[in-house]
């Protein structure tokens, strides 16, 4: 699992394909035009994908998106061009969103299988951990690369790392048969798995509340896309931007090798990670990004704490379609975050508007503080 979290993001050409669309003599808008139809396509994919989660092999679908992305990596590289261009994100974004809800039914329903579910944050936490460190190593490894062969050697490295991947997904466990189902048991339909997960979402307020909550935290740290901005803000030299930027890059990583420990604790420590990104993003100096990165650490573990809450909610029947629809609310979480910087961007800077993001989590903070109250309360009685 750990290897196919690192191989999946050890794709060299992460750190400068956006250079390579502009070489090619792409307009900005151009390029824009790529991350919408990016992002489109796994939006619109994500609820279905899940849902072919529960009915087939989860372990196939973690096998062929990795060889998606793959494939259009190396048409990048091979033909670059806007309708190659275009074509290859279609095909990274149908693998990212076979992917979602995959992998974490896949790991929860093993792990389940042997009675080891308390181990599921911590696993999908040090995933996350070891995805940010591949991507660390990708950008450390691209100029060097990039240098020696070109485009064409990147796309070469990229298309391995990922045909890797699919190596390492082919070799994650799977109980279930080629189908969807337990050894013994009848295959589920398309149809009978939408509607155990909508019965399930529908019909258990534990499982709605655990799927706002992973929603909310999730969708809200998409915030990280600005944190270039923020260390930009604090007034240092362009080039030590990286380095402010890796500053909060290992907070979100070391948050992520934490998880699965202390989750009593995850309302007073969501709110402790929003007070310190608010005095971090408030204070406009390079030190403050030390405590964004810290904040960052918080809100990682806190999304394996959620998505643990969330997976020992739901039923195994539909369990891919469920997270798929987690995933989706938090691209919607997302999509407003990027439209309310985009405005507040009229009027603030990027320290204000990053610290205004905290208040969600404050928000969600003093909701489960209460929840749980409420329920020693009941218990006391």
């Amino acid at each position: 699992m750990y290897a196919y979290a690192f191989l999946e993001d050890f794709v060299l050409l992460y750190p400068v394909y956006a250079l390579l669309f502009a070489e090619t003599g792409l307009s900005p808008a151009a390029i824009s035009s790529l991350f919408v139809i990016w992002s489109v396509t796994t939006f619109t994919l994500e609820v279905p994908s899940g849902v072919w989660a529960d009915v087939f092999s989860r372990r196939t679908l973690l096998v062929i998106a990795p060889l998606l992305a793959g494939t259009g990596f190396g048409l990048w590289s091979l033909f670059p061009s806007y309708p190659v261009f275009a074509l290859g994100f279609v095909l990274w974004g149908v693998g990212s969103a076979l992917r979602s809800g995959t992998m974490q039914a896949l790991v929860y329903e093993e792990l389940d299988r042997v009675g080891a579910t308390g181990a599921y944050a911590r696993l999908m936490g040090r995933s996350e951990a070891v995805s940010l460190l591949a991507v660390v190593a990708a950008s450390a490894v691209a100029g060097p690369v990039l240098a020696a062969g070109g485009y064409r050697l990147l796309g070469v490295a990229s298309v391995l790392a990922c045909v890797a991947c699919a190596a390492a997904g082919w070799l994650l466990p799977e109980s279930r048969s080629g189908g969807g189902a337990e050894d013994g048991e009848d295959e589920p339909s398309l149809g009978s798995v939408v509607r155990a997960g909508w019965a399930q979402v529908r019909g258990a307020p534990a499982v709605r509340w655990a799927l706002l909550l992973m929603v909310v935290v999730e969708g809200v740290t998409s915030l990280d896309e600005y944190v270039p901005l923020l260390a930009q803000s604090t007034g240092v030299a362009a080039a030590s931007v990286p380095l402010l930027v890796l500053v909060v890059t290992s907070g979100d990583a070391v948050g992520g090798w934490l998880a699965g420990r202390g989750v009593r604790w995850l309302a007073p420590l969501l709110g402790a990670g929003a007070v310190l990104l608010a005095v971090g993003a408030l204070s406009g100096s390079p030190g403050g990004m030390v405590l964004v990165g810290a904040a960052f650490g918080v809100f990682r573990w806190a999304i394996a704490a959620a998505d643990a809450r969330l997976q020992a909610r739901i039923g195994d029947g539909a369990r891919a379609t469920v997270t798929s629809v987690a995933g989706f609310g938090s691209e919607v979480v997302a999509l407003l975050v990027y439209a309310g910087y985009a405005l507040g961007s009229r009027w603030a800077g990027a320290g204000v508007l990053v610290a205004v993001a905290a208040v969600p989590y404050v928000v969600v903070s003093v909701v489960l503080g209460l929840a749980g109250r409420r329920g020693r309360v009941h218990r006391e009685m």
